[in-house]
């Protein structure tokens, strides 16, 4: 499936034109009451022209615009800067916390941003942050008013599929984010293959919580709906976290068949929704439980499926896929089927093959991330660059028309990431540093390679940890974070360090107890010795806007001790690593 159009703003437009009074886009406040604010495809259309005019007055074509809304609020904003022919900076709005803030005034730096486009409710708000960080100088335009340029005298840019769209901003968890550069091009292919990949058809309506400033909820959720013409229905991810029930009710209500959410969500769905609110929940038209953006588990899934089922909602459903900024978003998924997936042999994954357990091996149950269509996919070897053979398991390296131009005025970077070259000089693929195998045709993802964690000379995944100690001690809250320190003299082992956040950190009888226990099971599971477990209250551990755990910002909290824990049990070895001793004690 090709989008037959030259531009993001032609693939819009086309709708406006076959369809103006057909709903675009809906906002739901309470699924519950049906309180929503609905655009048909006409009435977007006329605000994005008047965004449109409004910034062409003011900026030479090719302008930063940095978006700062609420999470699902901008795309009136994110359109009317296409239309513009301007660059897209989407951003959340400026944080409590110091390195939320810190990322923001990197970006407004690295981008060269020439205005920034709010809510007038945001409008004070946003204009303190900037005066805060230097900016004070920059334009504020609220967009949602009436409009104040005239929609009729937009004309329509010149743009092609060479033309840039959006700058995408990765974590920067430790370093200073970079922008991602997403071509028009790229916007089309990429939800191109989405729809053909994963046989999406005309009558699927988008909607979830997704953030609009992350790829998942913009490239995977809104704009797949507006360049095919269908609705997209969306409420706020703060909304969810409260009640995760109103995200469910929202998709029977409004009829949404396609809705993404990283496996985070579907356990909080299983752990938060009582029996009560199954009562009259009808999810069996909810055809894509697409679940993305952050390790998928197995277990995850299934419990999903056996929880809701009574709801008319089927297990052929959980669509895992896999995807990254630097190739748009989507990289590989499957229509809706049984769940497939691989009982890997732990011994073999620790040596960098997948290989299906037998007897008693021990096992890990591996979901397949379906096949990726429309990219050529090789996996490599990230030390040789040779490309290794399926079931091999090495570095995902990608090629295709969604794979982005670069990162923002970094070409090194850029270099490094988007001109790999494999030993034999096949070129022109994204380094993703995501570690994984093809195995049956399919993209199997075992981690990522910056995080795995090498002890004893065995390949341990964080994630795994992190899961283990979960299922086990009902006291551990839904976020933890295990790496490793590298002592400075760099001949000692690596120390493997636990961060875990606890449901109740005012049980602090228990908490030395908890540690205790955590590191029996570190040793039994994994045959390995936790150096450190670190205890923190809700929040502790940091998490990108999609709800990644932030290893690597972890491990810099750690080794400078500026992590506040709630209790800290460390061995002898715990000074040979960090720059104090001391840990910060939580503040209360």
């Amino acid at each position: 499936m090709k989008m037959e159009t030259e531009n993001a703003v032609g693939a819009v437009r086309r709708w406006v034109a076959d369809r103006p009074a057909s709903t675009a886009l809906v906002w739901v406040s309470d699924p519950d009451a049906g309180c929503d604010d609905k655009l048909s495809y006409a009435e977007l259309d006329e605000r994005a022209r008047a965004i449109a005019v409004r910034l062409r007055e003011r900026y030479p074509a090719g302008s930063r615009i940095l978006l700062l809304y609420t999470p699902v609020r901008f795309i009136a904003g994110f359109l009317g800067c296409l239309y513009a022919g301007m660059i897209a900076v989407p951003t959340p709005l400026p944080g409590r916390q110091r390195h939320e803030q810190r990322r923001l005034r990197e970006i407004a730096a690295d981008a060269g941003i020439a205005a920034v486009l709010t809510q007038a409710a945001h409008g004070a708000e946003v204009g303190e942050f900037l005066a805060s960080v230097g900016l004070a100088g920059l334009d504020v335009l609220a967009t949602d008013g009436e409009p104040d340029a005239d929609p009729g005298a937009w004309t329509p840019p010149d743009l092609d599929r060479s033309s840039l769209a959006l700058l995408q901003y990765t974590s920067g968890s430790t370093g200073a984010p970079k922008g991602v550069v997403v071509s028009h091009g790229n916007l089309l292919a990429n939800s191109a293959a989405l729809l053909a990949t994963l046989g999406v058809g005309p009558e699927i309506r988008f909607g979830g919580w997704a953030p609009q400033f992350h790829d998942m909820g913009l490239m995977a959720q809104t704009l797949p709906a507006l360049f095919g013409g269908s609705t997209c229905v969306l409420m706020e991810p703060t909304g969810f976290l409260r009640r995760p029930g109103a995200w469910l009710r929202m998709i029977d209500r409004y009829d949404i068949g396609w809705s993404p959410a990283p496996n985070f969500a579907y356990d909080h769905c299983v752990s938060r929704i009582g029996d009560a609110e199954l009562a009259d929940l009808d999810l069996s038209r909810w055809r894509y439980a697409v679940n993305g953006s952050e390790p998928v588990r197995v277990a995850t899934m299934r419990a999903f499926a056996d929880r809701f089922a009574r709801t008319g909602f089927s297990a052929d459903a959980c669509v895992p896929c896999y995807g990254l900024a630097e190739a748009t978003v989507f990289v590989s998924g499957a229509a809706p089927r049984p769940l497939t997936t691989l009982r890997a042999d732990v011994a073999q994954l620790e040596q960098d093959r997948i290989r299906p357990a037998s007897g008693a091996a021990a096992v890990r149950e591996l979901p397949s991330n379906g096949v990726a269509a429309a990219f050529d996919v090789r996996i490599v070897d990230p030390r040789t660059r040779a490309v290794l053979a399926p079931g091999e398991i090495g570095e995902i390296w990608l090629r295709g028309d969604s794979v982005c131009q670069g990162y923002w005025r970094r070409p090194d970077a850029t270099a490094e990431v988007f001109g790999a070259m494999t030993e034999d000089g096949d070129g022109g693929y994204v380094r993703t540093g995501d570690l994984g195998a093809v195995h049956a045709g399919e993209i199997y993802v075992t981690g990522r390679l910056k995080d795995i964690m090498i002890l004893r000379g065995r390949n341990v995944y964080p994630q795994d940890v992190e899961h283990e100690l979960r299922s086990r001690h009902a006291e551990l809250g839904s976020v933890g974070a295990a790496f490793t320190l590298t002592a400075p003299d760099g001949e000692t082992d690596d120390l493997l360090v636990v961060v875990h956040e606890v449901t109740d950190p005012r049980d602090r009888p228990g908490l030395a107890g908890l540690a205790a226990r955590m590191r029996r099971t570190i040793s039994a599971e994994f045959g390995v010795a936790a150096g450190a477990v670190l205890l923190v209250r809700r929040g502790g551990v940091r998490r990108t806007t999609s709800g990644k755990v932030e290893r690597s910002a972890m491990r810099e909290l750690v080794r400078t001790g500026e992590l506040a824990t709630e209790y800290a049990d460390v061995d002898e070895r715990w000074h040979r690593f960090v720059e104090t001793r001391e840990l910060v004690p939580d503040g209360r």
